[in-house]
């Protein structure tokens, strides 16, 4: 043994304080090996006298230390066995310290483990052999007060563990492998005491099986905690591997293992292999939805959860708020981001036939103005039900439901909505649009730059307008509630009555800033009696007409560093910035089966847009509109959809329109004078299909089209955008909503509790979700319960409809009745606390039988 580390060892006892009742320190040194007899007396120590103990000065050393000398600390040495009676110091050892220069005694020294602890050291002698391993031992924190403690850290340890846990320690070794040949099983076998590691796991979690595996120990572990979620009567073919107690501490390690985004992935790979060994996929057919809708444990749940639904709504069973609130609270569940699109699909089928529900007796026909408005009110939604199904469906398996459903939804869509929507908006647009292209109480697309922007920019107001191309009606409204969320600016959207055709290259003119627009009798737009096309001849024509305006493409515009927007816009008034991209995805036949993938990038880009125009320009007045909307159906058109051309000479023609210098009646056609539409003395005809038909022509890209005057191609989008400072006066900041604890109980007397919380305030505007994990954890902060989650985006009035209960496990441990324990509450995407309330726990006569 190193002299220097006993020396180093023994000023470290000395230089301890002295405890109240102490006037100094006397250490008997127990060497009855006699290995230091020859160097004892060599160590240098500060403030102590030194003084040998041998069988023939015992009565010297008793008198030099309780009568000749008491003020001076001391270090005995001796080679006697000083617990023995016949010493007659014995009374003064045992108030007083010892040493033993043995490896296993300087360490327990050193770490103040008390002397009682000695035979549980020694028997694991061999794991202190190695200095990695003690290194490690001595790095955890905490006081050793007992043999459990000091067999946690060898375990720790041999598991390479951060903290001193057997929850990880055994998560780590299963992690490993589940077969016998585990590394960290068989350092556990060297290095501590198989036998002993076995009675650890079953005091923890009641594994007794008489043979005993990883395997096995995994199965009983996961299926004990599936009990823990499910009546166990249910599970009777399971039983053999449900403990017979601590189900509760099974179900918290499970819990904690998903949880851990580091460790979850081998999880689910054992859970898909054990629920297939166990049949559990069986077990679970033969029981209702309401026995496992809330189970959380293995991947076939989910599965089960979504063929139930999906049979139900094939077989028209229409019990559609049980269904989506049963997707609602799975999203809080380990396996949902894993089925994520299938339960989109799931969800905007049901939201596509709630709607249909809804309109029972047939959407009603009526005045251009009120089904207009109605669509910007309601009927949008079935759009956007329709695109975001797609975007789910593109991106998931193609499993036999899935495209039955595909088919459901499609039919219902194309057969149902568009086709009854677009005639009664076609009779419409005959009896009150035809002769005068306008609707009471709503803005025409093409007094967009007069009735917006000209007096705004004349005052001297910077103004910035953002055109995306074919962005229509329902695209916007996913615009808004992102700028509405995440956001402190103030954000509206209104509708505009499209100019007809709707098409590019009259739409984008009709929001310029132009005195007269007008089509020639060759098809050419007239823009102050100049032809305009293209973004070049618009940008030309802005920046010759306003002063300090500029136009740019989106593309152009983000390849900026922040430094060169802020030269390159500096001093400017106006600012038109066109973003192409659903247009140009669309129009292409080789592409327009991903214009909705393309229409949801282009939220996210507009919203980037709009938030560098406000950091990095310090834009205050921001317009986004559209040119026109479009159809968009996925399934090939039928032939009943398509109309063959029968007009003489068309000047221009496309799918959804034709242009004529003469007057024709045709089947199946709306004649619209443009004279009508521009509000001047035009006399060019033109000419829509009924509803959504499309004119016939060959060669493909027919699915997505506009041109015409359907309601999707025809509702132009104008959103506003006012950026606010926080300082400034109405500006609303962008707050989470909170969840509270309601339940007034603060003491919890039964391992197994449920609590309730309180979405405080409903999801709108400005209040917007919080996603947390609520948990208990000790004084130390170390989670002693499972996690529970809680996704708080109600958007419910009824504040009783904002409700969530949850239950809880407690780990069996000690718990002390005088301290606290904390219930949290934590933001996942921040990581904070938002709440963390004191509880008392009483459990009183343990019961461990769940």
């Amino acid at each position: 043994m190193d002299l220097n580390q006993i020396e180093s060892t023994l000023q470290k006892m000395l230089d301890k304080p002295l405890e109240n009742y102490e006037k100094r320190r006397i250490i008997f040194w127990e060497d009855q090996q006699e290995e230091f007899k020859d160097d004892w007396d060599s160590i240098e120590l500060k403030d102590v006298k030194l003084q040998e103990l041998t069988n023939d000065n015992q009565f010297y050393v008793k008198h030099l230390l309780e009568a000749e000398d008491l003020d001076s600390s001391y270090l005995i040495y001796s080679n006697l066995d000083l617990q023995s009676e016949d010493n007659w110091l014995l009374d003064m050892v045992l108030y007083a310290q010892t040493f033993k220069a043995s490896r296993i005694d300087l360490i327990m020294n050193e770490l103040q483990i008390d002397s009682n602890l000695r035979p549980t050291m020694e028997k694991y002698a061999v794991f202190f052999d190695n200095k990695v391993r003690y290194r490690k031992f001595k790095s955890y924190s905490g006081v050793i007060g007992s043999a459990s403690a000091i067999e946690l850290r060898m375990i720790s340890v041999l598991c390479n563990l951060d903290i001193p846990s057997f929850e990880r320690a055994l998560r780590t070794i299963l992690i490993e492998s589940l077969e016998d040949d585990n590394k960290y099983l068989e350092a556990i076998r060297k290095f501590f005491d198989i036998d002993r590691f076995r009675d650890l796991v079953s005091s923890h979690y009641a594994y007794t099986r008489e043979e005993k595996s990883l395997k096995t120990l995994f199965m009983h572990l996961i299926i004990s905690a599936l009990s823990f979620q499910m009546d166990e009567e249910d599970l009777a073919l399971l039983e053999n591997f449900i403990a017979l107690s601590h189900t509760g501490d099974c179900y918290i390690l499970i819990d904690h293992w998903m949880q851990n985004q580091v460790d979850a992935s081998k999880f689910e790979e054992y859970a898909r292999q054990i629920e297939k060994e166990i049949n559990l996929q069986e077990i679970i057919q033969e029981l209702s939805l309401e026995k496992y809708e809330n189970v959380d444990i293995f991947p076939v749940i989910d599965q089960e959860i979504i063929l139930h639904i999906a049979n139900a709504l094939l077989k028209d069973l229409e019990d559609f708020d049980k269904y989506l609130m049963i997707i609602e609270n799975r999203r809080s569940k380990y396996y949902f981001k894993k089925y994520e699109n299938l339960y989109d699909i799931l969800y905007y089928t049901i939201k596509s036939l709630k709607f249909r529900k809804e309109f029972d007796q047939g959407l009603p026909q009526g005045k251009a103005e009120d089904i207009f408005n109605a669509y910007e009110k309601s009927y949008y939604r079935m759009d956007k039900n329709y695109r975001k199904f797609y975007l789910a469906y593109d991106k998931s398996d193609k499993y036999e439901f899935v495209n039955k459903l595909q088919e459901k939804v499609e039919y219902l869509y194309t057969h149902w909505f568009i086709g009854e929507l677009g005639a009664n908006w076609s009779q419409a647009v005959r009896t009150d649009l035809v002769e005068d292209w306008k609707l009471t109480g709503v803005k025409k697309q093409q007094g967009f730059y007069r009735e917006h922007v000209s007096s705004r920019v004349s005052k001297g107001e910077r103004i910035f307008v953002i055109i995306s191309d074919a962005m229509r009606y329902e695209i916007a409204t996913d615009l808004v509630e992102r700028l509405n969320t995440e956001t402190i600016g103030s954000t509206s959207i209104e509708p505009m009555l499209g100019i007809v055709p709707s098409i590019t290259k009259l739409g984008m003119a009709s929001l310029l800033p132009y005195r007269t627009l007008d089509i020639d009798s060759s098809g050419k737009v007239m823009v102050d009696e100049e032809p305009i096309e293209g973004y070049g001849a618009r940008k030309k024509f802005i920046e010759n007409k306003i002063e300090n305006s500029l136009v740019y493409k989106y593309s152009d515009y983000v390849a900026l560093s922040k430094t060169e927007k802020s030269e390159t816009f500096k001093g400017l008034n106006l600012i038109y910035i066109y973003h192409d991209k659903i247009d140009g995805i669309g129009d292409n036949a080789a592409t327009e089966n991903r214009v909705f993938n393309e229409a949801d990038s282009s939220v996210s880009e507009l919203f980037d847009l709009i938030n560098s125009i406000r950091n990095d320009l310090s834009g205050t007045n921001i317009y986004v509109t559209s040119d026109h909307g479009f159809l968009y159906q996925r399934s090939p058109l039928d032939e009943s959809e398509k109309i063959a051309k029968e007009l003489d000479k068309p000047v221009e023609s496309s799918r959804r329109y034709a242009l004529s210098n003469k007057e024709q009646e045709l089947n199946g056609q709306i004649r619209i004078n443009t004279g009508t539409v521009l509000n001047n003395e035009n006399d060019l005809q033109l000419y829509i299909p009924n509803g959504s038909i499309r004119n016939r022509i060959q060669g493909p890209g027919a699915n997505f089209v506009h041109g015409g005057a359907s309601l999707q191609e025809v509702v132009i989008p104008l959103i506003t955008f006012k950026n606010r400072r926080t300082t400034q006066k109405g500006a609303e900041t962008v707050e989470k909503v909170n969840v509270e604890l309601t339940s007034r109980t603060r003491s919890i007397t039964n391992k197994l509790f449920t609590l309730q919380f309180f979405q405080s305030e409903k999801v709108k505007n400005k209040n917007i979700a919080r996603t947390v994990n609520i948990y208990m954890e000790d004084e130390n902060g170390n989670i002693i319960s499972n996690i529970e989650t809680i996704i708080a985006n109600k958007i419910n009035e009824n504040s009783e409809e904002r409700m969530f209960s949850k239950q809880f496990a407690l780990e069996t441990m000690e718990f002390d009745r005088k301290k606290d324990y904390f219930l949290v509450i934590k933001d996942t995407e921040t990581n904070q606390y938002t709440a963390k309330i004191p509880f008392k726990i009483n459990l009183g006569i343990v019961n461990d039988f769940f």
